[in-house]
């Protein structure tokens, strides 16, 4: 369930800082910033839904999806095609959230 949460997390807060991007850098109305606001707080509450004993943990293992979710909104969006130095990192980063997220701890 967790995968599921937090590219539903990543999704909502790369849409609603692209709110925030549209109305600041590309000039468009205000009004982009409501669906914005909600956007991110629809991120925020997604995240609480992960099951995970501690927040930071959730945060780190997060990093991960977004930086993944970041360059797919790159290449959908903007229409920029991530290149092979883009890819190798994403799944560096992939790898070090599996690591976080289910990683055997101690009890």
């Amino acid at each position: 369930m967790a995968p599921i949460l937090y590219i539903a997390a990543a999704l909502a807060e790369i849409a609603g800082c692209f709110a925030f991007w549209a109305w600041l850098r590309l000039g468009h109305s205000p009004w982009w910033l409501v669906p914005g606001l909600a956007s991110l707080a629809l991120f925020a509450w997604l995240l609480t839904l992960v099951d995970a004993e501690h927040a930071g943990r959730t945060y780190a293992a997060y990093g991960g999806v977004y930086i993944l979710s970041a360059l797919l909104w790159l290449w959908l969006a903007e229409g920029v095609k991530p290149d092979r130095w883009d890819l190798i990192g994403a799944s560096i980063c992939l790898i070090g959230a599996a690591i976080i997220l289910w990683g055997p701890r101690a009890a």
